[in-house]
């Protein structure tokens, strides 16, 4: 099953699960992890709540609530450091980790935003190449359909860039 390129809101984008790209809390944040639980609505929060945060490159499923998902699956980037910390294994983790949690779940449609290419710095186009190759390995296992989404134009051509790559 090959990646799919989809430029729209996350929020509004119909799958099995929707990937947010969450903080350590897991309680709610700026950028897509905001835009997930206000779309979601206050029963997300309350369900975060009684997970106790989420490690870095780790991952944990909710309920999708008001969304038309049917799951969450929360994950927690690494912020960029210049990438001497361990910051390529623990994004690849993230990737690694929703997949394997799709599945567990019986997910057959997955949508993900790009992981840690906002506030938290990592360089677009080695994002971008961690999650595609990140993603077919774990499609290997486990074939289901992916959706890469995002409104962010840059974010957009560095996964067409790591999918054209990939594909060669």
């Amino acid at each position: 099953m090959p990646i799919e390129l989809v430029e729209t809101d996350i929020t509004k984008f119909s799958v099995d699960a929707i990937v947010n790209a969450a903080n350590n809390s897991l309680l709610g944040g700026g950028g897509v992890d905001g835009a997930i639980h206000r779309a979601a609505g206050p029963e997300l929060l309350e369900e975060c709540r009684t997970l106790g945060g989420c490690e870095t490159g780790a991952a944990k499923i909710t309920g999708g609530y008001r969304l038309q998902e049917k799951a969450i699956i929360h994950t927690v980037g690494p912020v960029w450091y210049g990438g001497d910390n361990n910051e390529a294994e623990l994004l690849a983790g993230c990737y690694r980790h929703c997949m394997q949690l799709a599945n567990e779940n019986n997910i057959s449609s997955i949508a993900f935003p790009a992981i840690s290419c906002g506030v938290y710095g990592y360089p677009i186009q080695a994002a971008a190449n961690i999650s595609v190759a990140t993603i077919n390995e774990q499609l290997s296992i486990n074939p289901i359909d992916v959706f890469l989404v995002s409104f962010n134009t840059d974010v957009f051509a560095a996964w067409r860039q790591a999918l054209d790559h990939h594909e060669r």
